[in-house]
């Protein structure tokens, strides 16, 4: 690959479309859980939700999928999507809200980089919730390169930075 053909450096991820076999039940989870705000109902097949009046982040349908199944195990798709939250205290926020919804993680870590939270929607889709620390934070090798990790996030911990903001 030739280095003169790079994707330019402020190149963001714009909005994901996820099938759905039932969009209430998504509008329950994506608005009602994590909290976006529904911006558009497409009929009755398609929703799109957003953070802060975004024409939307994502897009749920169930145009192709309706009353469809989850893809089985070693399918091709979407290993995740991931929400980018401001500030850790926003994670432990959604933090809460998962807890206070009886929603369980499939995992939670600490990337050096990053802290994320891991689950699944109702239709399986994967779905990571993280937040980024500030890039001089990260870390590196002795060359400069980064040095990330996979590491046991503290959740206690994490919860614990919710509670010092709204104090």
């Amino acid at each position: 690959m030739s280095g003169n053909s790079s994707i330019p450096a402020a190149t963001r991820i714009g909005h994901v479309h996820l099938k759905v076999s039932d969009v209430q039940r998504a509008l329950d989870f994506y608005c009602g859980v994590l909290g976006f705000d529904l911006q558009q109902m497409y009929g009755a097949q398609a929703a799109f939700v957003s953070a802060g009046g975004y024409h939307h982040h994502i897009g749920l349908n169930s145009w192709e999928s309706a009353g469809g199944a989850p893809p089985p195990p070693g399918a091709t798709g979407l290993f995740h999507v991931a929400i980018l939250y401001p500030e850790r205290a926003d994670l432990a926020a959604a933090l809460a809200r998962l807890i206070a919804h009886r929603l369980p993680l499939d995992g939670a870590a600490d990337h050096g980089v990053s802290e994320a939270l891991y689950l699944h929607d109702p239709d399986h889709n994967g779905i990571e919730l993280y937040w980024d620390r500030p890039e001089s934070q990260w870390p590196r090798n002795p060359d400069g390169s980064l040095a990330m990790f996979t590491r046991r996030l503290d959740l206690d911990d994490l919860l614990k930075t919710q509670t010092e903001r709204k104090q």
